[in-house]
């Protein structure tokens, strides 16, 4: 175990005696596949009926495939406590905003053994109940079929609004220029004086 603070899900409790608050509400990316080597975000949102954040905390777990039992990796509670050892020492980055409702974090060089289903759990007390996110991360070797093609459509799509913008700006030179041409051709023409004819009374 990473640090003192145990993997508990809290859910609603219809017993007398305890507390009836509305449960906080966890999101996350869902499945996410990460090429091996690279970082990938972990994204988990929440929303809490308790609107002050001051008392508000962050558990990260990990449950691998090649082990059991879920151990916390990361923890948050007015400020970051990344792991100080195992396997994800210096790989987990906060990425999260507690004003912007945001819990994610960063896992930096993924490697196969990160492997495995993870778990995002906010608490804010009295707002402690409703279940955690999860985040299932499969690392590969190389990026999909459908990565790849979001690639490269995200790629021809920024390309092509340079080219759209490039275009309008030409476009607009070139009306300017026309229009100043067309003031100075006229600024340049000497206006005709009508003559009176002599024999005209």
């Amino acid at each position: 175990m990473l640090f003192s603070f145990e993997c508990k899900h809290f859910t609603t409790c219809p017993f007398a005696g305890v507390l009836q608050v509305s449960g906080m509400r966890v999101y996350t990316s869902g499945d996410v596949e990460a090429v091996n080597g690279t970082d990938v975000r972990l994204k988990c949102t929440f929303d809490s009926s308790n609107k002050s954040l001051s008392s508000i905390a962050v558990s990260e777990c990990n449950h691998p495939l090649i082990q059991p039992k879920e151990e916390v990796i990361f923890h948050y509670q007015q400020k970051p406590y990344p792991p100080l050892d195992g396997i994800f020492k210096k790989r987990i980055s906060w990425a999260g905003d507690i004003m912007g409702s945001d819990a994610s974090i960063i896992l930096r060089e993924v490697k196969f053994i990160y492997n495995g289903t993870y778990t995002c759990q906010v608490t804010n007390p009295p707002d402690v109940h409703g279940p955690v996110g999860e985040i299932r991360l499969r690392v590969v070797k190389t990026a999909s079929f459908n990565e790849l093609l979001y690639l490269v459509l995200a790629i021809g799509g920024g390309i092509a609004a340079v080219v759209f913008c490039l275009i309008v700006i030409v476009s607009c030179r070139r009306c300017k220029r026309k229009h100043r041409q067309r003031q100075l051709e006229g600024d340049e023409e000497v206006p005709r004086k009508e003559r009176k004819d002599p024999t005209a009374w």
